[in-house]
């Protein structure tokens, strides 16, 4: 591979693994890029779960060092997350990207109507603690959002995000720790069917990889410095070129 992708895969994993741990949809960026330098679509999604994953255990660590993590409620919620992510991981070559690029685009813009203009909840988190939770709902939120992991990755942390303060009353920041740990937990599941079909390119995905630890860092320790208002303003930046990027690129 020449220098100049070399420098291309570790700076743009730099930047994707900055946007995913903030937020979230980083990989729009690096998948366009990954097929950019000659690798096939599949195998770039594969590959790009790589970079996901080392991203994913360095924000994780980094979160739980400043003590926003919560554990127990991370695994409850991971464990449909998982089945959904080995579910979309086998059916993505039955699907077409493009409707299903489409609809994530229109998802994405009407969730701005909540966290714009009901900031609080976002912000301040909500108290859910004497609430009687619907478990087979929290279980069928979590099963999709999975399953759009598995799928093409790109988008499912904001998505998370959503599920963690709109169903379980997380702020901002705690929440963008919980999303962090949760895919932290079901990409490895994802990325062993890749594996197992052969769409990994392991040179290519440890460069990427290298520079998602680096941007992850940075992110999971300035959105606790910064706090909850920060990630909102970074998010809903995201969510609008996200959107705008699946609807007319």
């Amino acid at each position: 591979m020449p220098v100049e992708y070399i420098l291309l895969v570790f700076l743009v994993g730099i930047l994707t693994g900055f946007i995913n741990t903030l937020s979230g949809s980083g990989s729009l960026i690096s998948l366009p890029i990954l097929m950019f330098i000659g690798l096939p679509p599949h195998m770039a999604n594969g590959t790009n779960r790589v970079g996901i994953l080392f991203q994913n255990l360095v924000g994780t660590a980094n979160y739980h060092r400043q003590k926003v993590l919560d554990i127990p409620m991370g695994v409850k919620v991971a464990i449909p997350a998982i089945l959904g992510s080995i579910a979309g991981a086998f059916v993505v070559l039955e699907m077409s990207e493009r409707a299903v690029e489409i609809a994530v685009a229109v998802i994405l813009l009407l969730m701005l109507i909540p966290l714009w203009f009901k900031p609080k909840q976002w912000l301040e988190g909500k108290d859910l603690s004497g609430k009687k939770h619907n478990v087979i709902l929290r279980w069928l939120i979590f099963f999709v959002v999975g399953m759009y992991g598995g799928f093409i990755q790109a988008g499912v942390g904001i998505f998370l995000l959503a599920a963690l303060v709109l169903n379980a009353g997380y702020n901002l920041v705690k929440a963008n720790a919980l999303k962090v740990f949760i895919n932290l937990i079901f990409t490895p599941f994802a990325l062993a069917v890749f594996i197992i079909q052969g769409q990994v390119d392991w040179g290519v995905g440890l460069i990427l990889a290298l520079g998602n630890a680096i941007g992850a860092y940075f992110a999971s320790r300035w959105s606790v410095a910064w706090g909850p208002a920060f990630v909102r303003y970074v998010l809903v930046v995201v969510i609008i070129g996200s959107g705008i990027k699946l609807l007319f690129f």
